[in-house]
């Protein structure tokens, strides 16, 4: 029998999203994410003062699947209101991707990697068409009158999505086919080096917003021109004017030794999101990422004074982009998901090590961390290889695998708010973890509940509950 070409497939792939689509919306259904973290930086006179913090906006993220968040929005009240869309969507690249840690053995820094999300489609291609195309409808329905969206790819199946999004937006409405040129390691021995990735930029209708931005253009032999009119410049390599940014984008990917690295595979520069922020919002927009991965967008989003959207399903995605604003002392932002059971691969104990008086109006309140494990190693998102390697380490000291841990010093129950927080790992860089964490605590409040969240390096994470 025959294979059907992809190619003939398309109209069904198209009729297919629409279908879903149009359930989707139609759907009685009704989504209950609920409040589960709110998230603020500790140090309140650190926090950046938002410019839109007026209109009580909280910045949200989703632990969710992304058609399942799409809906939620669209059903309470988002229909029409972001100005841009950025997702860097699996590539259908037949790979797993995974995430970089450091941890010590008490004798030298090791490197393992574990699972971050699996880029493997076991229906084929299109499957991934089919569901891509589904959460593009969706995507398009969130759009502004005034939005754009960047979709980004490469090789493996760009060709194909041009197509869809042809139909899903309008010929019309297609914008650019941005290349993103990056030098990276490997090279070619039987073709030209693949050193660029393809975003795809439509836009909802003419009306979209389009901020030119400005990019370098050496002379020609580098030598001035001295043309009327014209302002030149110089630097190391020679003169040069400034032009309105072209298609092809030479921004270099993160390497190895970056600040901004994370160890996370698919991590993109900051410069990247910047130019698309820059280019297709303004000041107080709203920014949508529904692949978030390990939070780019939110964190650029954030630095440049709009609203933010993200959504993953990952919990070490999650577990990294709230790192990472914490990090850069990010403005306050929700955490949602949808009722789940907790969490019990991972376990510890809170001790109450002494509690006494601060001032008139606090008492000091010391807790220790005790007695961390890991339930059981063969579930965790790591190669076998490194089963021997995490159980000698877990031996000599489990509280190397401890990334991050926060306090709520009045848990009510219904969501944790966390006052204090203390992390040891960002990037490359690796740092001490104190188990001992100090509370200030009001003294008027005779009973209270004290919540603990712990989350490791693999994303687990656990709440324990002190009474007092």
């Amino acid at each position: 029998m025959n294979k059907v070409s992809i190619i003939n497939e398309l109209q069904e792939i198209i009729s297919y999203g629409k279908r879903e689509r149009d359930k989707i919306l139609n759907s009685s259904e009704n989504i209950n994410f609920s409040l589960y973290e709110k998230v603020t930086a500790f140090e309140e006179d650190k926090v950046r003062k938002s410019e839109h913090s007026t209109d009580n906006w909280q910045n949200k993220i989703f632990y969710a699947d992304n058609i399942k968040v799409m809906e939620f929005l669209l059903k309470n009240g988002y229909k029409g209101k972001i100005d841009l869309i950025y997702i860097d969507p699996p590539f259908f690249s037949e790979t797993n991707y995974n995430r970089r840690i450091i941890l010590n053995d008490g004798e030298k820094d090791i490197f393992i990697k574990h699972f971050a999300y699996e880029d493997r489609w076991r229906k084929g291609i299109k499957n991934y068409l089919e569901e891509l195309t589904v959460k593009l409808y969706l995507m398009r329905d969130l759009l502004s009158s005034k939005g754009s969206i960047y979709v980004h790819l490469d090789w493996h199946i760009v060709h194909y999505i041009k197509v869809l999004m042809d139909e899903i937006f309008g010929r019309e409405n297609f914008v650019n086919e941005i290349i993103w040129s990056y030098k990276s390691g490997g090279v070619g021995k039987r073709h030209f080096s693949k050193k660029h990735d393809t975003i795809l930029f439509y836009s909802k209708t003419k009306n979209y917003i389009f901020n030119v931005q400005k990019e370098k253009s050496y002379n020609r032999e580098l030598k001035p021109y001295r043309f009327k009119g014209v302002k030149e410049f110089k630097d190391d390599i020679g003169w040069y004017t400034y032009v309105n940014t072209k298609d092809v984008w030479n921004i270099d990917m993160i390497g190895r030794t970056s600040k901004e690295r994370v160890g996370y595979d698919t991590q993109k520069p900051r410069k990247l999101l910047e130019r698309i922020i820059l280019s297709s919002t303004d000041e107080n927009s709203i920014v949508a990422d529904f692949f978030a991965g390990s939070g780019t967008t939110g964190v650029v989003a954030e630095k440049l004074k709009r609203k933010w959207i993200m959504s993953d399903l990952g919990a070490t995605s999650i577990a990294v982009m709230k790192e990472r604003l914490i990090e850069e002392r990010a403005n306050r932002f929700n955490l949602y998901r949808i009722p789940h059971e907790e969490d019990d691969s991972i376990d510890f104990k809170i001790k109450i090590k002494k509690r006494c008086p601060c001032d008139f109006f606090n008492e000091c309140l010391e807790i220790e961390i005790e007695d961390y494990e890991i339930k059981d190693i063969s579930k965790l998102p790591v190669d076998r290889k490194y089963w021997l390697k995490i159980k000698d380490i877990l031996e000599k000291d489990s509280f190397e695998f401890v990334e991050y841990v926060a306090v709520d010093t009045d848990y009510k129950g219904d969501f944790f708010s966390f006052k204090q927080e203390h992390y040891r790992t960002y990037g490359n860089k690796r740092g001490s973890f104190n188990k001992n964490i100090l509370l200030k605590l009001e003294k008027n409040l005779k009973k209270r509940n004290i919540a603990v969240q712990l989350i490791d390096v693999f994303g687990n994470e656990k709440i324990k509950i002190i009474n007092l």
